[in-house]
């Protein structure tokens, strides 16, 4: 997983207090990746206004079919990544993963990858020939200060654990929900979800009151708590729901994130996750400088085939407050 900007924003993402129960949108933006042969996907992590859904610090939708431009997915060269968790969760085709730990392994529609990055790794994405078009969802998980430092790691998951009541079915990919718990490493109280409503479902699912949530549509549409959702927008719901209510007359395939609000400052600018400008330059020069300690080569991949970091913006990274304020339209 990477971001594949040229010129990425810097983002400061500063700790904000919990704001109750909300119903906001945040609307997706089309975002292209691999350059114009390559693939557009569905970003809506993060936002000006809202950075992060507990740790959950990026989602992109790729297959989206609701974008307006196309493209086959894109080759991706080893780049690096520090300070996150990637979560890989393919609805539809299949991807070759390799990274500097050591991993090679085929990603399939039905199982859980999840690389945590620590202090440093690298990794490549190839397409296996002969699949199917991707369709699926790619996700951030931020690192709490304490865990940056840890030794890079690369799991996958084949066995989830699954909350099935009338109607609803979920397949819960990391943390916990509804009294199951996946058997992924996190390292902050955390929750995602895979979630599937039957046609006519009607349908209440218990939630850890202590955590914010967010809720995007894969397909269909569905209600939650009282907001019609279709295809497109984050729905983000705040904290301090103990429950939520889902409803869908044609039935529903939707992605639940959430966690307790992450109670840290971030910087974020391509492919790392920081708490500083200092953090980020420094990772920067590190694997400008093709420094092996942090950033080991990968296994099948010539050392220069790597892809360049962009250049650092010309001032200091400044912050990106989060804004906590009333429901939008």
């Amino acid at each position: 997983m990477s971001d594949l900007d040229p010129r990425p924003a810097e983002t400061l993402c500063e700790p904000a207090p919990g704001p109750g129960p909300v119903a906001e949108r945040y609307p997706a933006r089309e975002v292209p990746l691999g350059g114009v042969r390559g693939v557009f996907v569905e970003r809506v992590l993060p936002q000006r206004d809202l950075p992060t859904v507990g740790a959950w610090c990026f989602l992109d939708h790729f297959g989206s079919p609701t974008v307006t431009k196309t493209g086959a997915p894109p080759d991706i060269d080893p780049h690096p990544h520090i300070g996150l968790q990637t979560v890989t969760w393919p609805f539809e085709g299949r991807i070759r993963h390799r990274d500097s730990v050591g991993s090679d392994v085929e990603i399939e529609p039905g199982q859980l990858n999840l690389m945590t990055s620590g202090r440093g790794i690298a990794h490549s994405e190839y397409a296996v020939a002969g699949a199917p078009a991707g369709h699926g969802l790619q996700l951030w998980i931020a690192l709490p200060g304490d865990r940056t430092g840890i030794a890079p790691h690369f799991e996958q998951h084949r066995e989830l654990p699954v909350v099935e009541t009338p109607g609803l079915r979920a397949i819960v990919l990391i943390g916990a929900l509804a009294g199951k718990t996946s058997p992924a490493i996190a390292y902050t109280p955390i929750v995602g979800a895979d979630v599937r409503l039957a046609a006519g479902a009607d349908v209440t699912l218990p939630l850890d009151p202590r955590f914010e949530h967010a809720v995007l549509v894969i397909e269909g549409e569905v209600t939650v708590a009282g907001e019609e959702l279709a295809p497109g927008p984050l729905l983000y719901l705040g904290t301090e729901r103990d429950e939520l209510r889902f409803g869908s007359e044609g039935g529903a395939h939707f992605a639940l994130i959430g966690g307790e609000p992450f109670g840290e400052e971030l910087v974020m600018w391509w492919n790392f996750v920081g708490r500083s400008h200092e953090d980020i330059t420094a990772a920067r020069a590190d694997w400008e400088n093709h420094d092996v300690t942090r950033f080991a080569d990968i296994a099948g991949h010539p050392p220069r085939q790597r892809i360049p970091a962009p250049p650092l913006p010309g001032l200091h990274l400044k912050p990106r407050k989060r804004r906590i304020g009333p429901a939008r339209d």
